[in-house]
């Protein structure tokens, strides 16, 4: 690592430096630095953002990788409690009891467990649950609710640390997290030292497929390093033993894959779901490189096209705000040049980032109740992945004249007339 983060000629999945380029959004400062309101002036430190795929095992990926330590160390992503994410979590425990034909007490642990939300419902179940996470002050919301935590980076010697005061692992679970681990091949050597022999591996992650379908240029930013399809997990689990034996489409943040994995001594045959998401990624052009360059030109205008209508509306003098501070939704005001001229201000319901300013465009964030106070005519849904419920929770909102912009995939106006019932 070269200063605060380093340039990657080679694919971190297969090693094989030959990647192609697909797009670069220039430097920009990271989705999740926000601001204190007293270094509104101090100059941001950016970081280079270039996309690539690479021609073997078909891993897109980004070409910079930014000091770990500046990005999770301390974090303010907590896991949301959005009634879709809460039913998830649910459906994840009894996914995870099956596939790991879990026991009462057996043991389940998670890497990037964030505050423990997950591992709590696991534990209700009746498991024995441990985390492990990078961020010290979510370690300590976790353990401060009963989960047991470990603040590290999940690998070899915290994997071993658990096993030899818990035993091995029935169930080794990753949410949402492995696509922000640069060194995957150590986090696996991890997984080797603390899954028991007829245990099993899950592994969620944003799906490639969606992302490129649905034109989610947002969630491309420095903590995402690696954008997954099946055909890519399947060569990587392959590499450390590890036969992927299904797989899952959720609907979580924006479309997701649920992959499970098991030690190829088991015996255990893939499910007809493995083969048909394989033949879907073919079927799809994934593994060529066209299907990117479209998407590429996807990106390029429809990010103007969200700029342009924002702009018009805030020049029109209409009031616009954003709604949610999520990390695609810094991202997409960065990439699309929209900044405090034309944002008044962002609501989100995470404490952590209340009186901050959003990196990049310098927008003040702000609570729900202080957003509802100062009611814009519109709401940049920045939290788009969360639209159904969203509009359903703010119909007032719409009943009184406001309007939701929902930016992804095209950019749309969402008004009370324009919602069908029931919402």
């Amino acid at each position: 690592m070269q200063g605060s983060y380093r340039h990657d000629d080679a694919c971190r999945v297969c090693g094989k430096e030959d990647l192609a380029d697909i797009v670069s959004f220039g430097a920009l400062p990271l989705a999740n630095g926000f601001i204190a309101p007293g270094a509104r002036d101090e100059e941001e430190e950016t970081y280079p953002l270039d996309v690539a795929v690479c021609r073997n095992c078909w891993l897109v990926t980004l070409r910079q990788v930014v000091d770990p330590a500046r990005l999770f160390r301390h974090y303010v992503y907590v896991s949301s409690e959005s009634d879709q994410i809460r039913d998830h979590m649910r459906r994840i425990v009894d996914l995870g009891t099956r596939q790991a034909d879990l026991a009462p007490g057996d043991l389940v642990v998670e890497l990037g467990s964030n505050v423990g939300t997950q591992l709590g419902l696991f534990q209700e179940a009746g498991f024995r649950v441990v985390g492990v996470d990078p961020a010290a002050n979510l370690v300590e919301k976790a353990n401060e609710r009963g989960v047991e935590s470990i603040a590290d980076f999940f690998g070899p010697e915290p994997a071993s640390r658990i096993a030899e005061r818990h035993g091995r692992a029935s169930l080794v679970l990753g949410r949402q997290c492995f696509a922000h681990i640069d060194d995957v091949h150590r986090v696996l050597d991890g997984v080797e030292e603390v899954l028991a022999p007829g245990g099993a591996l899950i592994i969620e992650v944003p799906y490639l497929l969606d992302l490129l379908d649905e034109n989610q240029f947002d969630t491309i930013y420095h903590e995402h390093l690696s954008y997954f399809s099946v055909t890519t997990l399947r060569h990587l689990f392959a590499l450390h033993g590890l036969r992927l034996v299904d797989v899952e489409r959720a609907p979580v943040h924006g479309g997701s894959i649920v992959v499970t994995a098991v030690r190829e001594g088991t015996g255990r045959k893939p499910a007809p779901s493995v083969a048909g998401l394989l033949d879907l990624e073919r079927e799809s052009g994934l593994t060529g490189e066209a299907r990117y360059r479209r998407f590429a030109a996807q990106v390029e205008r429809v990010t103007g096209q969200v700029r342009d209508l924002v702009q018009e509306l805030a020049a029109q003098g209409a009031r616009v705000a954003g709604y949610g501070a999520p990390s695609k939704g810094t991202q997409l005001l960065m990439v699309c040049g929209i900044g405090e001229r034309e944002l008044e201000f962002c609501s989100d319901t995470t404490s952590l980032k209340h009186g901050k300013l959003l990196p990049g465009s310098k927008v003040p964030v702000c609570s729900p109740e202080e957003a509802r106070e100062r009611r814009p005519d519109y709401y940049l849904l920045l939290a788009w992945n969360y639209a159904e419920e969203i509009i359903r929770k703010e119909r007032a909102f719409l009943e009184q004249g406001g309007r939701f912009i929902v930016p992804i995939p095209e950019p749309r106006i969402v008004s009370a007339q324009s919602v069908k019932e029931p919402i």
